[in-house]
């Protein structure tokens, strides 16, 4: 009878068959590392901005006819400290290394950053299944059309009765953001879900100084929560997207997993906060100032923008990415035409993420060779702490697409179903630890960044968002 070999054996294989996989987990650990290293570079930048400025006023550097002067030292720094360009950036490196790899070169490199299908690049063969960029694309897509006026006026009115209704104050207005935003977006998705939440704590709460152990403790929350609010249904959250088809669950069988667990998590993980920051944010009631009125959006407008957002999620059920950009393209014509019920469209967000996103994929799609390994030698509660700490390195997204890929999790049985739940269940509740952690949180950090002067620390975050994750993992133990 084979024995299956133990798992330093198995890497060793992997490596030795295909010494390329450890170098692009070696560029993929050097990616991380940047990540949590960001605020330094922004810390960097800053300084150098300050000081060429300094220059520029006592005349040492040139400018041009408007009195304009820049550092190339300050901006490059800047560019590093951007945490949604990491990930793309480094995606640099690992094409270079491609091109420079011998067996690999120009043509197999180019072939795999379009595709993102390593396998399937390595076998000669074209690459099964859709593209995987579609969701990169989906998520600027999704952005963009979420930060629009009319979706960001309605989602206030909605959110703002339900806080009226508790009082309308700063604390109930916090709790309601926090609630109500994570779980809408297993109806609009979490990409959605966490623009929405982000503008609007941006708008009514950050806008109100609080204090940085209040600032982090709210980002942590928000992540955590968008992460785990998204599993009431099949659609909204990237890691049931990626295991909903294989293991054939329904919106149903999501919520009766995860659906009640879910929703008990945020409003725990709130209340918990709320107690603890209680004082605080009865101090910042004084702050508050009562938001600007604006004049009334027409009906028709509104539902127009709701349209092309089921559009695109519709397009992204359906893999079609070309009719997802013509939606696109249809809002970008639409805000045009009716500018007097319009903002400024915002693209340098989505931008950015869909930019790490992007490398993200073509990263993370080279780790299958250690992770998968991992994933097939744990029983339930030992894949459930190891999903929720690998999910803080990889998009949670990956964790279970590759968990997907493991045939044992496929089987029917009772064991096999304790198993998916696992893996599931912490790449839900580890979403929000790091910004890397889950797709939408790029998008939440580049809404409210400016709010951290210098920059969003992930270790204060991963300190913040311990107590949500945890309590997150409780609920999905005990209420299944």
């Amino acid at each position: 009878m084979p024995t299956t070999p133990d798992l330093w054996t198995q890497l060793a294989e992997a490596i030795r068959q295909d010494g390329f996989l450890l170098a692009a987990s070696g560029v993929f650990a050097l990616a991380i590392l940047h990540a949590f290293a960001a605020p330094l570079f922004a810390l960097a930048a800053h300084k150098l901005e300050e000081a060429h400025q300094a220059a520029v006023r006592e005349g040492r550097v040139a400018v041009n006819e408007r009195g304009e002067s820049s550092s190339l030292r300050a901006a490059l720094m800047h560019l590093l400290g951007e945490v949604e360009a990491v990930f793309g950036l480094w995606t640099f490196v690992l094409f270079g290394l491609l091109v420079a790899w011998p067996g690999k070169g120009w043509d197999f490199a180019c072939r795999y950053v379009e595709t993102g299908d390593y396998a399937a690049v390595l076998a000669g063969a074209p690459s099964a299944g859709p593209s995987k960029f579609v969701e990169p694309l989906f998520v600027f897509i999704i952005m963009t059309l979420a930060a629009a006026r009319p979706v960001m006026a309605l989602a206030a009115r909605l959110l703002g009765g339900v806080a009226w209704l508790l009082g309308d104050g700063v604390a109930a207005r916090w709790f309601v953001i926090l609630t109500l935003a994570p779980l809408l977006g297993s109806l609009i998705t979490e990409p959605a879900a966490m623009t929405i939440g982000a503008l609007l704590l941006s708008a009514q709460f950050y806008a109100l100084q609080p204090s940085e152990r209040l600032k982090y403790a709210t980002l942590a929350l928000l992540f955590v929560n968008i992460s785990v609010g998204g599993a009431l249904t099949n659609f909204a959250a990237p890691p049931i997207v990626m295991v909903a088809g294989k293991w054939g669950w329904s919106t149903a069988d999501v919520f009766a997993h995860y659906g009640w667990a879910a929703i008990t998590a945020i409003v725990v993980s709130n209340l918990t906060y709320l107690l603890v920051f209680r004082g605080e944010l009865a101090r910042l009631q004084a702050n508050a100032a009562a938001a600007p009125r604006r004049e009334s959006i027409p009906v028709w407008v509104t539902v127009v923008h709701l349209l092309l957002m089921v559009w695109t999620v519709a397009m992204l059920a359906g893999h079609r990415p070309v009719l997802m950009t013509g939606g696109l393209l249809v809002f970008l014509a639409f805000t045009v035409a009716t500018p007097q019920w319009q903002d400024p469209v915002r693209l340098r967000g989505p931008l950015l993420v869909g930019f790490f996103l992007a490398g993200l994929v073509v990263l993370g799609g080279l780790q299958g060779w250690w992770i998968s390994p991992v994933i097939m030698r744990l029983n339930e509660g030992a894949l459930l702490a190891v999903s929720t700490f690998l999910t803080s390195f990889n998009d949670n997204a990956a964790i279970t697409y590759l968990a997907a890929q493991v045939p044992a999790l496929a089987a029917p049985g009772p064991m096999a179903e304790a198993l998916r739940h696992a893996v599931v269940a912490g790449a839900l509740a580890g979403g929000g630890l790091t910004v890397i952690a889950n797709a939408p949180n790029p998008a939440g950090q580049s809404i409210l960044a400016p709010h951290f002067g210098s920059g969003v620390s992930p270790w204060r975050l991963a300190l913040w968002a311990l107590v949500p994750t945890a309590v997150a993992v409780g609920c999905f133990i005990t209420l299944r």
